[in-house]
């Protein structure tokens, strides 16, 4: 079994060389599975149960004060599961494999996804927080309105904080994809915000792929961005696998892990997929981003724009190309 995992791409982790210890036990933990989705699902809870990650334990909290957790996974023939908008539940691609697997559905939302979760066995009523995401929360420049208040109360919050530095000020996307962005931009934007994990595998000629976050900072309580959307996180073919991560509406609006993978049926091997992703998304929107591939040949791909993504890569054919 060939695994590659990603924890998020971002700015340099404050930890880097823990981070890697645990993204090198995910993979190799994945790379003893006994088949593609085991292989994925193992991998991806490894990172979702530490608290380095953004993505179970460590989630981002939304405007009303809730984290919630996305997932999704799909296989090289086409089975696809996805989950999103749940509190209180740290395995996050657990359920979209439930849903994948036990249901006739894509995805599953919210309290519902949360009440089969539980219904088969997967631990739910997790306090997601940590003592670094409550001190970030209680941190915030201006507090959060009540879970209670009008939604456009909590719009007017989001729309100054999303994706933004609490320091920084907020530039709309719109502008910044039509290239009218200050010269201070970069400050502004939160290097933090971009994170999630992810995991593809393949073992001969037969690839899954799963993507898990816990989100972006300040988002609108109930935002769900590219993560448990098919193409746009994660894409599986039987010409390969990726898993994408970074910022979640652009990743969604050129759904990036499915141009990878198109890359790759195109004859592309898993290096130049990943960098022409990358490159795509950045062309068209202007974002950070970051993806890894596995190809039909054994390649193995990682690209990103982001300051950094740290990746661990176990089983044959172990050397990531970017």
């Amino acid at each position: 079994m060939q695994v590659i995992v990603h924890g998020g791409a971002g700015s340099p982790a404050d930890e880097p060389d823990d981070r890697q210890q645990v993204l090198d036990e995910a993979a190799t933990t994945g790379s003893e599975a006994a088949t593609p989705t085991d292989a994925v699902a193992t991998a991806v809870n490894v990172l979702e149960r530490d608290e380095r990650f953004n993505a179970g334990v460590g989630s981002a909290v939304q405007s009303d004060g809730i984290p919630r957790t996305d997932a999704g996974l799909m296989t090289d023939d086409r089975e696809v599961g996805a989950a999103c908008a749940m509190p209180g539940v740290r395995d996050a691609a657990a359920v979209a494999r439930l849903v994948a697997e036990e249901t006739p559905h894509v995805q599953v939302a919210g309290v519902h996804a949360v009440d089969l979760a539980d219904d088969f066995g997967v631990e739910t009523g997790v306090d997601l927080r940590t003592d670094g995401t409550r001190e970030r929360w209680d941190g915030m420049d201006e507090v959060a309105p009540p879970a209670e208040a009008p939604a456009q109360d909590h719009l007017a919050w989001v729309r100054e904080r999303f994706g933004r530095s609490e320091a920084g000020t907020a530039v709309p996307d719109a502008d910044r994809r039509d290239g009218g962005v200050d010269d201070n931009y970069d400050d502004h934007r939160d290097h933090r915000d971009h994170d999630t994990v992810g995991a593809v595998a393949r073992d001969h000629d037969r690839f899954a792929a799963a993507t898990s976050t816990g989100g972006r900072w300040a988002a609108l309580a109930g935002r769900v961005g590219d993560v448990p959307q098919v193409g746009c996180g994660f894409y599986c073919s039987r010409a390969g696998g990726a898993s994408a991560t970074g910022a979640g509406e652009d990743i969604a609006r050129v759904t990036m892990a499915r141009r990878a993978v198109a890359h790759l049926e195109m004859g592309r091997d898993a290096g130049d997929a990943a960098d022409l992703a990358v490159e795509e998304l950045a062309d068209v929107t202007g974002s950070e981003a970051g993806i890894i591939v596995l190809d039909n040949a054994g390649g193995v791909g990682e690209a990103y724009n982001s300051d950094a993504m740290q990746t661990a890569v176990a089983g044959a054919g172990a050397d990531a190309s970017d």
